[in-house]
C-alpha cells in the first residue's frame, strides 16, 4: 500500500535524417530565489532551429522525468530531447526548483512553492531563450502536471507552441479522488482521503494525517496542492489561440483517454492523437497490469514512443 501511495503521488523514431548534435550543454537560469538548472541540446546547424522546453510532471521528478520516490530510471524526457535533436529540433529540460541541482536558497521550504512558481519559472525559460538568436520559435512540451503548466505559461508569454502529454483534462482533485477510490483502500482511508480533498479544495491545510498517507498528503506539501486545484485544464487549454497538440497512450494508468478528449473539445485549434499501448511516462507496454507498468517507469531500457516521436516532429515543423 504504500508503495501504491508513492507512485501515486508521480500524478500528475527511427531516425529520419542524420544531423550531427553538439554535445548537451548545462544552462543555468536566474529566476526568483534561486537558479534552474537544465539540459540544452541544440542540433549543429547555422540556421535557427525550434526550441522546445520540456516540462517535468508533478513530485520531485527531474529534468530526466526520473522520480526518486520510484527505484530506477525511466529516462523518459532525456529519450524525448535526444530524439528531437536527431529530427534538427532543440530541447531544453530542466529541474524543478527545489529538485535536482536547482536547489533552493537557505529559507525557501517546500510549503513556500506553488503551483504559480512553476508557472513563472516556465514563462522565464521562455523569456531567456527568446534573446538566443539560435532558435526560430519556442514550444511547451508539458508532461502530466507540466502540461496544466505549460498551457498557463503558455497564455503568459508568447511561444508558437504547446503540446500536452498525459496532461489532465479534470480538476486535479476530481481525478486524485478517483485514482484513489480505483485502489482498493479500505474505506477508513478513503474517507480519510476525500476529508482531505474536501478541505484542501476549499483552501484549508490538514494538520492530522495518517502516515500511510503522508508521502502524498504531508503537510507541507498541501499548499502546493491547494494551489493545483485552483485550476481546470478544459477551461485553460480553451484561451490558446494557436494549435495545440494533444498526446495520450491507450495503456496509460494515471491519465485516461476520458482526459486527452477534454482537452481536445475544449482547445480551440487541437490535434489529437491517442497513441495504442503507450503508458504515462511514454513507453509502449501493450498492459494495464501494475507490475508490468512498474517495470516501465524504473527501466531506461524501454524507449518511448516512436509514434509520439513522429507526432511532435510533424507538430513543430508545421508551426
Amino acid at each position: 500500500m504504500h508503495r501504491t501511495i508513492l507512485f501515486l503521488s508521480t500524478l500528475f523514431l527511427s531516425v529520419l535524417i542524420f544531423i550531427n548534435p553538439l554535445m548537451a550543454e548545462e544552462v543555468s537560469i536566474k529566476v526568483k530565489a534561486l537558479n534552474l538548472h537544465g539540459t540544452l541540446e541544440v542540433p549543429s546547424t547555422d540556421k535557427p532551429v525550434p526550441l522546445a522546453i520540456l516540462i517535468a510532471g508533478s513530485g520531485p521528478t527531474d529534468r530526466d522525468g526520473n522520480n526518486p520516490g520510484i527505484p530506477g530510471k525511466n529516462n523518459s524526457l532525456k529519450q524525448l530531447a535526444e530524439k528531437l535533436l536527431a529530427q534538427g529540433i532543440a530541447s531544453f529540460r530542466y529541474d524543478k526548483r527545489m529538485i535536482g541541482k536547482s536547489v533552493a536558497f537557505i529559507g525557501l521550504k517546500e510549503q513556500d512553492v506553488t503551483l504559480e512558481d512553476f508557472i513563472q519559472d516556465a514563462q522565464d525559460c521562455a523569456e531567456y531563450f527568446k534573446k538566443d538568436k539560435r532558435f526560430s520559435k519556442i514550444i511547451f512540451i508539458g508532461h502530466s502536471e507540466g502540461s496544466l503548466i505549460g498551457m498557463l505559461a503558455s497564455q503568459r508569454t508568447k511561444v508558437e507552441g504547446f503540446v500536452s502529454i498525459a496532461g489532465l483534462g479534470r480538476r486535479p482533485d476530481v481525478v486524485l479522488a478517483e485514482q484513489l477510490n480505483a485502489q482498493g483502500m479500505p474505506a477508513d482511508l478513503l474517507k480519510e482521503c476525500s476529508t482531505i480533498i474536501d478541505s484542501l479544495k476549499a483552501g484549508k491545510t490538514v494538520e492530522k494525517v495518517s502516515p500511510i498517507l503522508f508521502p502524498l498528503f504531508r503537510p507541507s506539501a498541501q499548499p502546493f496542492i491547494i494551489s493545483t486545484f485552483k485550476f481546470d485544464p478544459a477551461v485553460e487549454i480553451s484561451k490558446l489561440q494557436f494549435p495545440v497538440l494533444i498526446l495520450q497512450g491507450t495503456t496509460d494508468i494515471q491519465v485516461s483517454e476520458a482526459d486527452a478528449d477534454l482537452l481536445n473539445k475544449s482547445a480551440k485549434m487541437p490535434t489529437l492523437k491517442i497513441i495504442k499501448d503507450m503508458n504515462h511516462v511514454m513507453k509502449m507496454i501493450p498492459t494495464k497490469d501494475r507490475m508490468e507498468q512498474i517495470k516501465a517507469y524504473s527501466d531506461p531500457s524501454f524507449e518511448i514512443s516512436v509514434e509520439l516521436v513522429k507526432s511532435v516532429t510533424d507538430y513543430i515543423k508545421k508551426l
